[in-house]
């Protein structure tokens, strides 16, 4: 019966089940990934077609990644409590019809509206996509392989966005891009319905609505004093007033979590230097990710008046360097653990941002293609490691928490990297803009660079360590 199979524990599934759920959970993944970064070179158009500037379109990306990385604690936490399979079912559901929203949108209050309701859909899977996977596979090496494959459809997704969205847009306009998410959300739902076993936490925590609020404001006002800083100006008394709010709500939200028995993020796991810097890594390579593609989508529309497509399709090196080398990553980490990897994806990334360090107008294609190759192999060599550093820093049954700290991580760093590219080269003409983006160059060569530390500060070998 199909009831008794889904019932199943994970312990008990056949090795071709287990594969199967972390298809489903891929799938999912990729939804998420894909809209973190599928955006991105379609601003322009959209920027067109809704008549809105440079500071207006960040807001369409940082609406989602902003809202996301606020509540992916908080879906964890439900999906260990309510059930893991029930949550990623609610979150596909929000997201597929959020898509529909942003697709139809008339105006860009509208859009961004509808994107932030997608984050709180995509809040939903990501967490508890990486849960499942970690409960399905029992065995610590396998657990590494699965984790390395789930990082490459990630890394894959979050690459190919820019790719796939270039492709739409000429075909269809900038409304494919949110078209496109029906089909797979349906396809998801049954498959996750027919395929995906249920689970939940032992015991399940309380639910911490002050840190939630408190981090959600820290948040919200960080990326925001980011994209309007440099139109408001940075000493304004506007940007000093966000500066002083900024610092209480993290003080508020430090001393929250500090007291309660059950906090929203257990600040404690970041006195360990693995747990810690394996966070921080993962944000700093999505500021890496996102500074690069934000960069490069404005500076060949803009600068080079390249088509949605040609632009899109100049990351193809970033896409095939990710998608070849995280699952080559994720068996580094299951033989030799994340050390390697992790060096490996600091020397690459920190190069590949070198490469950029001096664009001009007329930086040759072929440096271009290479730092984005360059820029891909390092992140599809960082994820895995990282990933898996962070979950075996937690039990397994808290393992809906483990990836929605990463899971934050990341996000953050993602709405870091468009916030800080974006004002970097907000209200920059044409002729100016390669100029006013080396700084972001650099950026993303420092992110490699601190990648470095985090391999030193990882564990050389071991591969399921687990914080008690």
């Amino acid at each position: 019966m199909l009831t008794t199979s889904l019932a199943a524990p994970p312990s008990a599934l056949s090795a071709r089940r287990r594969w199967t759920v972390l298809a489903v959970c891929a799938l999912s993944m990729f939804l998420v990934g894909v809209d973190t970064t599928i955006v991105n070179v379609g601003l322009p158009e959209i920027g067109q077609g809704l008549d809105v500037g440079t500071r207006g379109l960040e807001w369409v990306v940082n609406a989602y990644t902003v809202v996301l990385a606020s509540l992916l604690m908080v879906s964890g936490a439900l999906a260990d409590r309510f059930g893991r399979r029930r949550i990623f079912q609610c979150g596909l559901l929000v997201f597929g019809l959020a898509s529909l929203a942003c697709a139809l949108a008339p105006s860009l209050g509208v859009l961004v509206a509808a994107r932030a309701v997608q984050g709180v859909g995509a809040s939903m899977l990501s967490p508890v996509a990486l849960a499942i996977v970690v409960n399905a596979m029992p065995d610590p090496r396998e657990r590494a392989r699965a984790i390395g494959v789930w990082a490459s459809v990630f890394g894959l997704s979050m690459a190919a966005g820019p790719v796939t969205g270039g492709a739409l847009i000429a075909a269809f306009g900038w409304r494919s891009v949110f078209w496109i998410n029906a089909p797979v959300v349906i396809a998801a739902l049954v498959l996750v319905a027919v395929f995906v076993p249920e689970s939940r936490a032992e015991r399940a925590r309380r639910l911490d609505l002050p840190g939630q609020v408190l981090l959600t404001v820290v948040l919200g006002l960080l990326v925001g004093v980011l994209i309007e800083g440099p139109g408001i100006g940075w000493a304004s008394p506007a940007a000093l007033t966000g500066y002083a709010l900024i610092t209480a709500a993290t003080a508020g939200f430090v001393l929250a979590e500090l007291r309660r028995s059950e906090p929203l993020m257990d600040l404690g796991l970041f006195r360990r230097p693995p747990f810690a810097t394996a966070v921080f890594g993962a944000m700093a390579v999505f500021v890496a990710l996102n500074v690069s593609l934000l960069l490069n989508t404005l500076y060949l529309q803009h600068a080079r008046s390249w088509t949605p497509l040609a632009s899109g399709a100049a990351t193809l090196p970033m896409a095939l360097g990710a998608t070849l080398c995280a699952p080559w990553s994720g068996t580094l980490v299951g033989r030799l653990g994340p050390r390697r990897p992790l060096i490996l994806a600091g020397a690459f990334t920190t190069v590949g941002g070198l490469c950029l360090m001096n664009l001009d107008q007329d930086t040759s294609v072929p440096l271009l293609l290479l730092a984005h190759l360059l820029i891909g192999v390092g992140f599809g060599f960082a994820n895995a490691p990282l990933t898996n550093t962070a979950v075996s820093g937690l039990p397994p049954s808290r393992a809906g928490v483990a990836g929605a700290i990463t899971s934050t991580a990341r996000q953050i760093g993602a709405a870091v990297g468009i916030a800080v590219a974006g004002g970097l080269v907000a209200g920059t003409g044409p002729a100016d803009l390669a100029a006013a983006s080396r700084p972001g160059w650099l950026l993303v060569a420092a992110c490699g660079l601190f990648l470095l530390v985090v391999a030193r500060a990882s564990q050389p070998a071991a591969v399921d360590t687990v914080y008690r």
